[in-house]
């Protein structure tokens, strides 16, 4: 929001000190711990009603586990395509053979042959993931 980093608040820091001077410093640091204890109280209070109103017990919410700022779509992608990977090597162990049928060569082959095995199907696939490089460009 103020984008501003430790070497600038310190200088403002003691801009601050000089400008208010000795005299009124201690009163202002005294405010300033006043508003700092109702802020708490006030978060404190806050979150406090939120848990009231959801009604569900949330302390037992791993909230960081939330957070956008973790959000990985390389893993996302990853999972997902694993997931799809799984599916496809279930479906593929439930065929007699391991291999697909197609309809093409069901049809290539005349109505009494009846289906024809693809010989250029993949086999079952390897659930493993491959190795992931996460500074590859």
């Amino acid at each position: 929001m103020f984008d501003i980093n430790g070497g600038e608040a310190l200088i403002l820091l003691v801009v601050a000190i000089v400008v208010i001077g000795p005299e009124r410093l201690p009163h202002y640091a005294e405010q300033l711990g006043k508003w700092a204890r109702q802020l708490r109280a006030f978060m404190q209070d806050a979150r406090r009603k939120v848990d009231e109103e959801l009604g569900v017990d949330t302390t037992d919410v791993d909230w960081q586990a939330l957070d956008p700022r973790r959000y990985d779509p390389r893993r996302i992608v990853r999972d997902a395509l694993l997931d799809d990977l799984n599916d496809i090597g279930a479906a593929l162990k439930a065929t007699p053979t391991g291999r697909t049928y197609t309809s093409g060569e069901a049809g290539a082959a005349g109505a009494g042959a009846g289906a024809a095995v693809s010989a250029d199907a993949p086999g079952p696939v390897d659930p493993t993931p491959a190795p992931f490089d996460d500074e590859a460009t």
